[in-house]
Order: structure tokens, then C-alpha cells, then sequence
């Protein structure tokens, strides 16, 4: 955002590493860039199951809003909008399993911004 040639609409929408490996207790750092809401969900959650119907704080004709889908979610980050366009979340995963992240602004998980963590024990 400090290049003025560079607009947000410019940004692309993934989870990189779409899906890393740790050991339980261990955890991920999620650096982020732009605006995005951290979502995990528990083991067992697929794509399929996440209900982008649900959302919170939509505008008509503007921001689009967040998911608010609470059913097997273990994890939501802090409401990105009054917080730096750059920063890092850190999240622990105590208990093996495979868990779903996904971005919580529903466009931009539309638009597949999501991933798997595999834990380890």
C-alpha cells in the first residue's frame, strides 16, 4: 500500500502454505496482507460444511461482510478492520487433527482463500 501503483484489488486471495505439517502444541503464524479474518475450524470441518450465507456486518453495494458460521469453529481473529493492513497471527493448534482455515471475508473465501493444518502428535 505504500506504492501508489498498487491497488488492494490487486492483492490475491490465497493461504500460503495451503497445507503445512506441525506437531500438537505447535503453532502457525499467519502473516497477512491486506484485509483478511483468521477462521479455523475444528477436525472433521470441510469446505462444504462452512456456511457463507451467515455473515455479520455486510453493507449493501459495499464491503461484503464476514462469515459468521460458529459451528465447529475453535478460532476467529480479532475483527480486521480497525487493525493494520499488515500484521501476524499466531495461532496453536493443541490436539491432533486436521483442521480447516479459512478467510472469514466471504468473497474472498468464494474465492478459495483457504487451507488445511495437518497436527501431528
Amino acid at each position: 500500500f505504500t506504492n501508489p501503483g498498487n491497488t488492494r484489488t490487486s492483492n490475491q486471495h490465497k493461504l500460503i502454505p495451503y497445507s503445512p505439517t506441525i506437531k500438537a502444541g505447535g503453532s502457525v503464524n499467519y502473516i497477512i496482507s491486506g484485509l483478511h479474518l483468521v477462521l479455523v475450524y475444528a477436525p472433521g470441518t470441510t469446505v462444504e460444511s462452512i456456511d457463507e450465507t451467515r455473515l455479520e456486518f455486510a453493507v449493501a453495494g459495499g464491503f461484503p461482510g464476514f462469515i459468521n458460521d460458529p459451528t465447529n469453529r475453535i478460532y476467529r481473529g480479532p475483527d480486521p478492520r480497525p487493525l493494520p493492513l499488515d500484521r501476524v497471527e499466531v495461532v496453536t493448534f493443541a490436539q491432533p487433527g486436521t483442521y480447516l482455515v479459512i478467510c472469514g471475508i466471504v468473497s474472498h473465501f468464494l474465492d478459495g482463500m483457504y487451507g488445511f493444518v495437518h497436527v501431528n502428535r
